[in-house]
């Protein structure tokens, strides 16, 4: 099976490694990238709180490392173990999950809980939070930047040479949809199989005859989607 993924080109690589060792070709077309964004981190704070493996960039050498981290998945989760911090722990799911996670564990803060975010977020994770008795700043430290359409993805799109694209993303599918119609492939964009980490990653492929979401908004099980019989 061919299949596309469009994610940051480090993300692509390491899924498109995980496809290949299942037997699937892959065509990585990263169709945005991550760029960091200065932030102001100092401050106290009682914990941090990720939604994204790229937040961590943003986080010094010389920063805190017992503070206690709340990572929404189990990927962001080994990223801030792998960055040094000791006390890490994982929603395995999604901002909903995080917020319960942090309610539940953070009871009783002293200091506000720093929020590594993204220029494009879903959901108020914040207001969230406070709606839980739980205060929360958010410092944005990096952002999602647009790359151009490539062209070997129309190719394949309009050569029929594509069985499914991955979708990880709200962003990375809209850029997907806004590429495929600027393009000239719109049609065949739409025929192909679309899987997505989330419903509210799938809300952009509308237009789309065969959109599959994950059982949970991880990684493996977008995977596992690949197992199934075609719509």
């Amino acid at each position: 099976m061919r299949v596309v993924v469009t994610r940051p080109q480090a993300d692509s690589e390491r899924t498109a490694a995980a496809l290949e060792a299942l037997g699937h070709e892959v065509l990585v077309t990263p169709l945005m990238r991550i760029e960091p964004v200065a932030a102001d981190l100092a401050g106290t704070w009682s914990a941090i709180v990720i939604t994204s493996a790229n937040a961590l960039q943003a986080v010094p050498v010389t920063a805190d490392k017992t503070l206690p981290v709340f990572a929404v998945g189990d990927r962001s989760a080994e990223a801030a173990r792998r960055a040094g911090f000791s006390e890490v722990s994982s929603a395995n799911g999604d901002i909903t999950d995080l917020v319960r996670l942090v309610a539940a564990r953070a009871v009783g803060a002293k200091a506000p809980l720093l929020y590594l975010a993204g220029e494009d977020r879903a959901g108020d994770l914040v207001a969230q939070l406070a709606a839980h008795g739980t205060d929360a700043e958010m410092k944005v430290v990096y952002r999602t930047v647009a790359e151009a359409f490539p062209p070997v993805l129309a190719a394949a799109l309009e050569s029929g040479d594509v069985d499914a694209v991955l979708h990880f993303s709200r962003r990375s599918a809209e850029l997907f949809v806004e590429g495929a119609r600027a393009s000239g492939v719109a049609g065949p964009a739409e025929d192909v199989r679309h899987l997505c980490l989330s419903a509210q990653v799938a809300e952009p492929l509308a237009g789309a005859s065969r959109v599959t979401v994950a059982a949970r908004p991880e990684e493996a099980a977008l995977i596992a989607l690949l197992r199934a019989p075609p719509a």
